[in-house]
């Protein structure tokens, strides 16, 4: 099911925004990995401003 991006929060999981992008949990984090997609982390979670993953859509 597509997700769209006015619905989804401010930050989201790794596991959202795999799903917003539509790929698996480990492509979304090797893009963190790799910066690719722009990531924060709050103690040992990662979380993705939503103004990232919208800022790599664009690219």
């Amino acid at each position: 099911m597509p997700t769209n991006l006015e619905t989804l929060p401010a930050v989201l999981t790794v596991q959202q925004a795999a799903r917003a992008l539509n790929v698996s949990k480990n492509t979304a984090y090797a893009l963190v990995r790799s910066g690719k997609l722009h990531s924060v982390r709050i103690g040992r979670q990662i979380r993705i401003p939503k103004d990232a993953l919208i800022e790599f859509l664009q690219k």
